[in-house]
């Protein structure tokens, strides 16, 4: 027998597999989706069993497969077929496909040696009246009788008592140690929570996906903020537990997997699995097992938990479906709707694309009938939506209010005084964003990329976001040694710093990737926030979705402007996306909601959109400016990115990749550019991209495909690819 084995092999250029011998002691045992070690030149590679034959189809004497990495297969029927339709699609090699799905323990390219955790145990060797009976002291005795009722004991537990008396007993046949599997990660346990009585809204909800169940169906499901979203998402898989069948959940970044977690375990108790970036090695390799070997049936994680091993999936739901975080930035440049949509195709189950302000491309599908459109249209307390509140802080400079308006101001000392809890919103982390000398103008900018450095007070850091280059901050400025250092822009921290000095009294936490980089310290924060530890909480955007804090009664939204300013033609979705999940996080209890939203431009449509709670009033506005300019949904996109460490060659083979696209594609696609990228260099590395414009071309991904393997033998110069941008 001989197997078809897919190798990791850095050379750009090889991806193909290569046939081995099956030999005889390992006939019985490697499957098709197994690691296997075998010989490759002078070396020796782990690989992927792709496919196994009876005979080889060329006259060739072959080497043999040295082992069997994994005991099970890790690759089933189901993930070949998602690596095979992430390299046809996203023009990656299969190898890198299977590489992005599995985590690292589980990669064959990766040396990653996680071993599995123990627990020992303890248990009687012979029956227990005689084992008491041959007990030399009391201690020994007290240790026997844990076992009185016959049952497996902790040796952690019974070496409280003594540890020696216990070797003594295993030494004389007394007890005998057992060793059990155990998983690192644990799902805390939490009081049950019955399922809610669903309102009139929700119900329907709940009967149309139930519909649906068995069918290979796409339903996008809008509710407000606070309309019971995740009570209709936790009774649909009820449901669908009732079938036998499995559930896959999707959030858009880890800082709503604790309170998603928590929910469910309430409902579920400990049958899930959870997969996010969070997890170490170790608990992602356990996750990943213990859904292989089918002992839970639901999995929650972020955006590669898509790939999760489930075998019988009866229901797809990607809550929070418009998250950037749900498109993977580097290649393969998946997004985790369209792999989504290929299981539930797979499963012919039910996918539930769920948002309150879901992308002008599902809305208008579902528009058109190619998505269901359930609507959620009122919040589950029968609550209104919060009052929302412009403010223009170009009046408000004037009178010296520079951060914090009058406004805002007299609001969070109001909600202070109330004992409720506020939440204030800068979605941009660090102190200031440019330090520069007023002595002679110089100013700290990042070595390796076009970006000022962000300083952060905390640990006195300039840091660029991008490459991750840091520098200690000098008292006075490096090139003319005058202390005339002057900080401009606005983030997380120092909005922490004035709002301090404002409301000394006021108990505050921030939450940002600089507070919660440590594990466990998301967590930390949202459950001491929940109990009401803190008054304030100041974050980046990952406080803006999802969250449930019945007690804040108050959301403020500060310098509102920075994502309209962004370069993007979905700037404008993004920010109404941005601002109306914040203003969603007031008066989700029984207390009334407020909302004010600082901005210097007080007219624009899209903020009084947000103003209004109107998303249809923005969706047809955002959707004749996508029309006019030939954007989704009306026309397809695609992005080419050429990158180098030459400048000229970058620009040298930008032009050629324009020019051989124009003469390549049909007339009705439009090539744009090459253009220098918004951020020009990074990282040394400079950035041309290219966009195409496009409804239905024939010859588009034959084209691409050409120029992807031209670039894959040029070893100057890098081409980026991304079909669906």
């Amino acid at each position: 027998m001989i197997a078809s084995v897919l190798l990791e092999i850095k050379a750009k250029n090889v991806d193909k597999t290569f046939d081995y011998n099956i030999p005889e002691f390992l006939k019985s045992i490697i499957k098709v989706g197994m690691r296997v070690l075998v010989p490759f030149g002078a070396r020796e590679l782990e690989g992927y069993v792709i496919k196994i034959k009876e005979t080889n189809d060329i006259e060739i004497e072959l080497k043999e497969i040295l082992k069997n990495v994994d005991d099970e297969v890790i690759l089933n029927e189901e993930l070949l077929a998602i690596g095979k339709y992430i390299q046809e699609n996203m023009l990656v090699s299969l190898s890198s496909a299977y590489s992005t799905m599995l985590p690292s323990a589980l990669k064959a390219h990766k040396k990653t040696q996680i071993s599995r955790k123990y627990e020992s145990y303890l248990s009687l060797k012979i029956p227990y009246e005689q084992a008491y009976a041959l007990c030399k002291n009391e201690v020994q005795k007290q240790i026997i009788e844990m076992f009185q009722d016959g049952l497996l004991i902790s040796k952690k537990e019974a070496q409280e008592i003594s540890s020696s008396a216990i070797k003594t007993l295993i030494k004389n046949d007394i007890l005998q140690e057992e060793k059990e599997e155990s998983y690192r990660y644990q799902v805390k346990e939490f009081l049950r929570d019955d399922k809610k009585n669903l309102n009139e809204e929700q119900s329907n909800a709940l009967e149309k996906i139930k519909n649906a169940f068995g069918k290979s169906k796409t339903i996008l499901l809008r509710g407000v903020t606070g309309s019971g979203k995740t009570e209709v998402y936790m009774q649909c898989i009820e449901e669908m537990q009732k079938q036998g069948k499995q559930a896959l959940v999707l959030v858009p970044e880890i800082s709503l997997t604790p309170q998603f977690i928590r929910n469910f375990a309430r409902r579920f108790g400990d049958n899930i699995a959870v997969l996010h970036s969070g997890l170490s090695d170790g608990e992602k390799y356990d996750e990943w097992r213990k859904i292989m070997r089918n002992e839970i049936s639901i999995v929650i994680g972020a955006r590669s938990a898509i790939f999760a091993p489930l075998i019988n999936i009866g229901i797809i739901i990607i809550d929070e479906c418009h998250s950037d975080s749900y498109k993977q930035e580097n290649r393969p440049k998946y997004h985790a709707q369209d792999i989504a949509l290929f299981r539930a195709n797979y499963h012919k189950c039910p996918l539930i694309l769920g948002s309150a302000t879901p992308s002008l491309e599902a809305f208008s599908r579902a528009k058109k009938g190619v998505f269901e459109l359930i609507e959620l249209n009122h919040r589950v307390n029968q609550n209104p939506l919060p009052e929302v509140t412009i403010v223009d802080m170009a009046k408000e400079v004037k009178k010296h209010h520079f951060i914090i308006s009058e406004l805002l101001e007299m609001k969070i000392a109001d909600r202070l005084n109330k004992k409720e809890q506020i939440m204030i919103l800068l979605n941009r982390r660090g102190h200031s964003t440019t330090i520069n000398c007023s002595s002679c103008g110089f100013t700290y900018k990042c070595p390796y990329c076009d970006i000022t450095l962000t300083f952060h007070k905390s640990t006195k850091n300039l840091r660029c976001h991008y490459c991750g280059y840091t520098k200690f901050l000098d008292d006075v400025c490096p090139n003319c040694h005058e202390d005339a250092l002057n900080y401009y822009g606005l983030g997380t921290e120092k909005l922490e710093s004035a709002l301090k000095e404002k409301f000394p009294n006021a108990r505050m936490i921030r939450m940002d990737t600089d507070t919660t980089n440590k594990k466990g310290a998301l967590e930390k924060i949202e459950e001491e926030f929940r109990d009401h530890h803190y008054d304030i909480v100041i974050g980046t955007q990952m406080i803006s979705k999802g969250h449930d804090y019945p007690n804040v009664t108050l959301v403020g939204i500060v310098n509102a402007d920075i994502t309209l300013n962004i370069p993007d033609f979905r700037s404008g979705e993004k920010t109404f996306a941005l601002l109306y999940q914040a203003s969603g996080r007031a008066g989700r209890g029984s207390l009334k909601g407020e909302v004010v939203i600082e901005t210097f431009n007080p007219d624009n449509h899209i903020l009084n959109c947000v103003k209004d709670q109107d998303f249809l009033r923005f969706y047809e506005y955002e959707m004749n400016i996508r029309k006019t300019l030939k954007y989704p949904p009306f026309y397809y996109l695609a992005h080419l990115v050429i990158k180098s460490k030459s400048y000229e060659n970058a620009k040298t083979e930008a032009t050629k990749v324009a020019s051989f696209l124009k003469r390549k594609l049909s007339k009705t696609s439009i090539v744009l550019g090459p253009t220098t990228a918004n951020m020009f260099r990074i990282n040394n590395v400079y950035h041309f991209e290219i966009m195409i414009k496009y409804r239905f071309d024939d010859f588009l991904k034959s084209a691409l495909k050409e120029l992807d393997e031209l670039f894959l033998l040029n070893r100057q110069v890098d081409l980026d690819i991304d079909i669906s941008y």
